[in-house]
């Protein structure tokens, strides 16, 4: 069976790009940078109450108003009163691990978020997961210019979007 591989430009979706350009600026919100911060620092979820008491000067309301309107955004996943997911970690294992400096480990929601953290925080780190086809095991370093040697030969599955796939699915 032969595998057909696309370019980067094949596979571009210009209604797409356009949502995550205008989603560029809602990621400088000081709460969803705030929360990012915290996913840096320790793992695991973060309570909503957490995040309110980050912010002493506003009001309890206006501050859950706040997380829920990034919930909805599909910028974070807020369930059971607390932050499981916010792009690009994810607060319980999944199949991407990211082992920061220091030897943290945090864990990222997809292939391409792992690559990400890397370059969002400027740093090297390992990244370890296993090969979507067979199953193997993959490990390598990435940093702010992306993979290194390491990851020769290896590269990112990615399927087509459809209009449901616009929020995050907790189901897989």
């Amino acid at each position: 069976m032969a595998l057909e591989i696309k370019t980067a430009d094949e596979l571009a979706d210009p209604e797409l790009e356009a949502r995550w350009a205008a989603r560029r600026a809602e990621r400088l919100d000081p709460v969803f940078q705030r929360i990012l911060r915290r996913f840096v620092e320790r793992e695991g979820p973060i309570p909503t109450d957490e995040i309110v008491a980050w912010f002493p000067d506003r009001p309890r309301a206006g501050m859950l108003e706040a997380v829920a309107g990034l919930d909805e955004r599909d910028l974070i996943l807020v369930r059971d009163g607390q932050v499981e997911l916010a792009y690009p970690f994810a607060a319980v294992p999944t199949a991407f691990a990211v082992v920061l400096p220091g030897g943290r480990r945090r864990y990222a929601c997809c292939a391409i978020d792992a690559l990400g953290v890397a370059a969002m925080l400027g740093q090297r780190m390992k990244i370890r997961s296993r090969c979507h086809h067979c199953g193997g095991p993959l490990e390598f370093e990435a940093d702010a210019e992306g993979p290194g040697p390491g990851a020769d030969g290896v590269m990112v599955w990615v399927g087509k979007r459809g209009e449901i796939d616009r929020k995050v699915f907790t189901s897989l």
